[in-house]
């Protein structure tokens, strides 16, 4: 019901920001008056995007740490869950490459003509030596990365911290119980700033319209209907991996998935689908000590969807600004979001935050994520029935990998688990 609410009020938010912006377009002829009326209206998305960048630093370390250190479950099935982890970082990788490919293909964004409101170069050509990108990675202080929000290198020091962890159980116990209330509490927090969504909604959208007219809606349409192609070719790469991996019993897997599909597609929440997928998986059969193990896991690292969207909204926001990413800009980019898009299943709209956090890595404008957000919700359906494609491959195929047999369902073997 609350999710349901809130995306009432994004909608009605949205759509009242196009008509005020519409309105203020229509008739305020002189362009420095839309674009003083603009900048007042935006103050309440500038206000969101502040929040968004206060809880990063934080949510970043909690999450990351709280996951990876509970790792010592995979040492117990160490083979199963370095299987998985090799799974999940190939399949990581193909979703990331191909949304990049796909939206230098499409170009969505290309012709909106955004203006950046940090002046100066918005992208920085010159750090992309060898040297410039290890000291770009590796921390000298983790409170100073804190400060500055260097999220690649708050990654990297939350890794070393959560092996640690993980090493160290009974000596970590405190700190994990720690990190995790630091988590739960980061995570409350992004709940009442997400709140704030709708008032950001509607202050961005109306803003947007104001200075370009409603003609930049096309705009938005071609994002999102481009978005979906993406989602339908990655849909089909996974299908004929399934068939790969798994032969002709892959045609029953896609069967008996098509319910927990809708069902996430339907809700925008692949967490809703997440008993459904379990009970489905187990008709397949895979045992529940695999599916048990594995669907977990893939919530935090195996979010093929959610990746996607990650790199082709980033570099859309690139392309309504005029910034020409070079390659090498790009793979740098779609290396970072391979890292910091770990660990934050369960966020609302954790898709948004991430994004977020790599467009100030890259100094792209900020701001730019105020474009994707009235339309985040549609979005949002596609990636959350994404993932539960890719994490029931997943489960399937190492549980292929681990040799279990191909029983039928209703076998003692397949009620096992």
């Amino acid at each position: 019901m609350k999710r349901n609410r809130m995306t009432f009020f994004i909608l009605s938010a949205m759509c009242l920001g196009i008509a005020t912006g519409g309105t203020a377009h229509a008739g305020l002829a002189d362009p420095a008056t839309q674009q003083r009326f603009a900048h007042y209206l935006s103050i309440g998305s500038t206000v969101f995007l502040r929040l968004i960048k206060m809880i990063i630093a934080p949510l970043v370390f909690s999450t990351l740490v709280t996951g990876i250190g509970h790792m010592s479950d995979a040492r117990s099935v160490g083979r199963v869950g370095g299987k998985a982890m090799i799974w999940f970082l190939g399949a990581s990788l193909f979703s990331l490459t191909l949304g990049m490919i796909l939206v230098n293909l499409f170009g969505p964004g290309l012709g909106m003509h955004r203006t950046h409101g940090g002046g100066g170069s918005p992208v920085s050509t010159g750090g992309m030596s060898l040297d410039g990108f290890v000291n770009h990675i590796v921390p000298d202080s983790i409170f100073r990365a804190m400060t500055e929000n260097e999220i690649l290198q708050i990654v990297v020091f939350s890794i070393f911290f959560g092996v640690a962890c993980a090493a160290l159980p009974e000596q970590a116990r405190i700190v994990m119980a720690w990190t995790e209330s630091l988590s739960r509490i980061i995570l409350k927090v992004t709940t009442y700033v997400m709140g704030l969504a709708p008032l950001a909604v509607f202050c961005a959208m109306a803003a947007t319209i104001t200075t370009n007219g409603l003609g930049v809606l096309v705009n938005y349409g071609k994002f999102m209907g481009e978005f979906y192609i993406a989602l339908a070719l990655l849909w089909l790469a996974l299908i004929v991996a399934a068939f790969v991996t798994l032969g002709p019993r892959a045609r029953r897997l896609v069967s008996l998935m098509r319910e927990p599909f809708l069902l996430a597609f339907s809700t925008a929440s692949s967490e809703a689908a997440y008993p459904l997928m379990l009970e489905r998986l187990s008709q397949f059969p895979v045992p529940r000590r695999i599916s048990a193990f594995v669907l977990p896991l893939g919530y935090s690292f195996n979010l093929d969807g959610t990746m996607m969207y990650c790199t082709f909204a980033s570099i859309f926001i690139a392309q309504a600004y005029d910034i020409a990413l070079p390659w090498g800009t790009q793979i740098a980019m779609l290396l970072t979001l391979m890292l910091t898009s770990k660990g934050v299943a369960g966020i609302p709209r954790a898709s948004l935050v991430v994004i977020a956090a790599t467009l100030g890595q890259f100094h792209l404008p900020e701001e730019g994520v105020l474009l994707i957000l009235g339309i985040d919700t549609f979005l949002d359906m596609g990636r959350s029935a994404t993932n539960v494609v890719g994490n029931s491959l997943a489960a399937a195929v190492i549980a292929r990998w681990e040799g279990e047999p191909a029983e039928e369902p209703g076998s003692a073997a397949a009620r096992q688990g």
